[in-house]
């Protein structure tokens, strides 16, 4: 019942979105937050589960694993001297479940670190950024994106090699600006706006994967909360049950390519598998960087590969957008969401 619960909540909008056609950014944010829903009850159901089990041993063995979760690697927490700490099966209520899926978080806990309370005039900067980083990024998207997109088009037509690399280089700049700036108003001022307003004491949602040596070690930082998901509850399962690390890895980075997919070829209505393709494509490089290619070279390629990877993607279904839909490049408009 559980997984066809999940299977629904995945099935069911992305559905209505193909066939309805909804605004394209819309569909983006919704797909989005059905994404984060599906994490996010899927650590419920497998963090019970654990909790389940710890519940059912015997009593010596209970209480060293039930204020964490109940998972063996479950996080540890920190909490206030005046806060309850709850045990399984206490926690299964609405009120601890409707906190879960407002928290900043996607693993789930019987017990997260909370703070004293919200300091309003943090709040007020992370609100702040939050709006004139978004007002920031559709700035740049008309103003640069769409241009060059629209400079993209003959070369795309034509198969001009030589031009689409100078268009592909043009793109890069505004490209990786955008996503840097997107990166900062998520995972830095949103994500911080929840947790102010939940409380919510753990604020690590990303390190210095700026720094990073390898291509492994990005992905590490760059994104904490997914990343804990998949170690939590896809990479360790898999490593109990007998893969190697190698294997377990490539589960990870095929159950990540399924969701890039499935956020770019629902809202674009069609199924072309670029970003699909380029999350595996991490695997090979990921494994080349972490063994031979270390230090500031290894740096050099995680960069290179985040600068030019997504412009390849976009170009790639920009082509297909209008192949798709029998729309000539050379006096089509833009799609409705301007890319």
């Amino acid at each position: 019942m559980y997984c066809v619960n999940l299977g629904t909540l995945l099935l069911l909008p992305a559905s209505v979105i193909y066939y309805l056609h909804p605004f394209m950014a819309f569909s983006l944010a919704t797909l989005g937050l059905v994404t984060i829903i599906f994490l996010k009850l899927a650590s419920y159901g497998h963090t019970n589960y654990w909790s389940r089990e710890t519940y059912r041993a015997p009593t010596k063995h209970r209480r060293s694993r039930s204020i964490g979760g109940g998972s063996p690697e479950a996080t540890k927490t920190h909490l206030n001297n005046n806060t309850h700490v709850q045990v399984y099966p206490e926690n299964l209520n609405i009120r601890d479940m409707t906190y879960y899926i407002f928290a900043p978080t996607i693993c789930y806990e019987l017990n997260f670190p909370r703070s004293a309370r919200i300091r309003l005039r943090f709040l007020l900067k992370r609100l702040l950024e939050m709006a004139f980083l978004n007002w920031l990024m559709i700035a740049l998207i008309q103003q640069w994106i769409v241009p060059a997109l629209n400079n993209a088009r003959q070369p795309l037509a034509e198969m001009e090699v030589f031009k689409m690399l100078e268009r592909l280089l043009k793109l890069s700049i505004p490209n990786h600006l955008i996503w840097l700036v997107f990166f900062y108003s998520f995972f830095h001022s949103a994500l911080n706006v929840l947790a102010e307003l939940t409380k919510f004491g753990d604020r690590e949602f990303y390190s210095d994967w700026w720094n990073a040596e390898a291509v492994a070690d990005f992905w590490k930082d760059w994104n904490i909360p997914v990343h804990r998901f998949c170690t939590r509850h896809i990479y360790k399962p898999l490593l109990r049950k007998g893969m190697s690390k190698l294997a377990a890895s490539t589960c990870v980075f095929l159950v990540s390519a399924f969701f890039h997919e499935y956020l770019v070829s629902v809202p674009l209505h069609m199924f072309k598998a670029w970003a699909f393709m380029g999350m595996l494509l991490q695997v090979p490089i990921a494994y080349v960087t972490g063994k031979y290619i270390k230090g500031k070279w290894g740096n050099i390629v995680m960069w290179l590969s985040l600068i030019l990877g997504q412009p390849v993607a976009i170009l790639a279904y920009f082509h297909d957008y209008y192949m798709e839909h029998s729309l000539p490049l050379h006096n089509a408009t833009m799609p409705p969401t301007g890319m």
